[in-house]
């Protein structure tokens, strides 16, 4: 398979943008017309209505961005039923052509990180017969248990072709308790960044990135615009643009001046841009998705 990095360096070229559809159901939000179509009198027709409703988003958005980010939590919550309904957002969201970045910010050592990398990407081959599990594109890792939990991980993402979104600088309010420890004259999060430079350097595409991206908060502009220097041929995954409060101007400082270089996600911004009961759910996704690329078009 192509190197990662150039197949999403194709995809956000041929879709002329850099948006990233987070996909991360809630009951609550759900129009009421799928609500009401399926109920919650279990959690098998509670994972259907996610199954149906995130599938419908995909066929809205596929023609406009490049890329989805299914958040593993949303449909774990539903048990059983909703990792069959995440299998089959994943698979649909492939045939789309779509770049799937599964969103689960494993992290762990030894067989354990083999086993969690290899259902994210090669899957299980048991007596001769593979077995497909989530077969995505690409998958965030949480790298505080050190290298030896993160190169299972880089290792089985290159026997496929597939990449990783490391932790870098994230998005969340409360990130400084521990990213921004300073470590012997650095913040902890630069110490992640040289890492994460140090494993991507044997993933270059030819593009000039590479398969070991980092993830990178849109609510922290200045440490963005200091990694994107210090990190230059490191793909970012970058959250917290639209609904958690980054803006079009904030994630500026992420991209190359090739163009590339960074993706933006947006979750609720898209797919929940409207109040349960409005009927015309579907035209609010597509206007929240022509919207942000229009923004981010012009950066």
């Amino acid at each position: 398979m192509t190197n990662f990095a150039d197949r999403l360096a194709e995809a956000v070229r041929r879709k002329g943008n850099s948006l990233c559809v987070g996909i991360d159901p809630r009951w609550e939000s759900l129009p009421k017309s799928i609500r009401e179509q399926f109920g919650s009198a279990s959690i098998a027709t509670i994972a259907c209505a996610f199954e149906v409703f995130s599938l419908r988003v995909l066929d809205l958005v596929a023609s406009l961005v490049p890329i989805v980010k299914p958040q593993s939590a949303f449909f774990e919550l539903c048990g059983p039923p909703g990792m069959i309904a995440l299998q089959s957002v994943v698979r649909r969201a492939r045939e789309l052509g779509l770049i799937v970045i599964l969103d689960s910010k494993r992290g762990d050592i030894a067989s354990t990180a083999v086993a969690y990398a290899d259902a994210a990407f090669g899957g299980l081959t048991v007596n001769g017969v593979h077995h497909t599990i989530w077969n995505a594109d690409a998958l965030t890792v949480n790298p505080y248990l050190g290298r030896d939990a993160v190169e299972p991980f880089i290792q089985s993402a290159r026997l496929s072709g597939r990449g990783l979104f490391v932790l870098v600088r994230t998005s969340n309010p409360g990130s400084g308790l521990f990213q921004e420890l300073d470590c012997g004259g650095r913040k902890l999060y630069q110490h992640v960044a040289q890492a994460v430079n140090e494993w991507n350097e044997s993933g270059f595409g030819s593009c000039g990135l590479g398969d070991v991206g980092a993830v990178v908060g849109a609510t922290h502009p200045a440490e963005l615009a200091e990694l994107r220097q210090a990190m230059p041929n490191v793909w970012f995954l970058v959250p917290g643009y639209g609904a958690q409060g980054g803006s079009a101007r904030d994630v500026a400082a992420a991209f190359r001046l090739d163009g590339l270089g960074a993706i933006v996600n947006s979750s609720r911004g898209i797919t929940f841009p409207f109040h349960p009961d409005e009927p015309n759910w579907e035209q609010a996704i597509l206007d929240a998705t022509e919207t942000a690329i229009g923004e981010l078009r012009f950066l």
